[in-house]
C-alpha cells in the first residue's frame, strides 16, 4: 500500500520587517485576473492601441473584453478613446498614469514573490528526503 508523504514546508524569517511587508501585499486584486492582467500587460508598452487588436492579442471575444475593460475603466486604470478612422467607429483603449504605475507594482510584487523575497526562505522540510520511497 502507497502512503501519500505530506511535504512540509517550513518559513525563517531571515529579515526582521514590519508586519505586512510582505510583497504580496502590493499585489492589485483587480488584477488577479488573467484577462485583466493580460490586457494591461498588451496596453503598457503602447500609448493606445485598438480594441480589436488587444481582443486578438489577447485573444478573447468582444464581450468578454469589453466586460473587463469596464471593470479597468471603473478603477481608473485604462482610459476608453471613441473615435473615428475614416467613416468607421472605432474604440482605442489606453493605460492611464494610475494604472501604469499599478501594473508596475504588480509585477515588482510579483517578482520579489517569485524571488523568494518578502524576508523569508523556505526549504524542503522533515521527511522530504522519503518523498521518492514507497512504502
Amino acid at each position: 500500500m502507497a502512503r501519500n508523504a505530506a511535504i512540509i514546508v517550513t518559513a525563517k524569517r531571515t529579515v526582521a520587517g514590519p508586519p505586512g511587508s510582505h510583497p504580496r501585499h502590493a499585489l492589485a486584486p483587480l488584477l488577479n485576473s488573467p484577462v485583466r492582467l493580460s490586457v494591461v500587460a498588451a496596453l503598457a508598452p503602447a500609448e493606445k492601441a485598438e480594441f480589436a487588436v488587444v481582443r486578438d492579442l489577447v485573444e478573447v471575444s468582444d464581450s468578454v473584453l469589453s466586460k473587463q475593460v469596464a471593470a479597468l475603466e471603473s478603477a481608473g486604470w485604462v482610459a476608453v478613446i471613441k473615435g473615428r478612422a475614416g467613416r468607421r467607429p472605432r474604440t482605442w483603449l489606453a493605460l492611464t498614469a494610475e494604472g501604469r504605475a499599478v501594473y508596475e507594482r504588480h509585477l515588482a510584487a510579483l517578482r520579489a514573490i517569485a524571488e523568494g523575497a518578502g524576508g523569508r526562505s523556505a526549504g524542503p522540510g522533515p521527511g522530504a528526503a522519503d518523498e521518492g520511497r514507497g512504502g
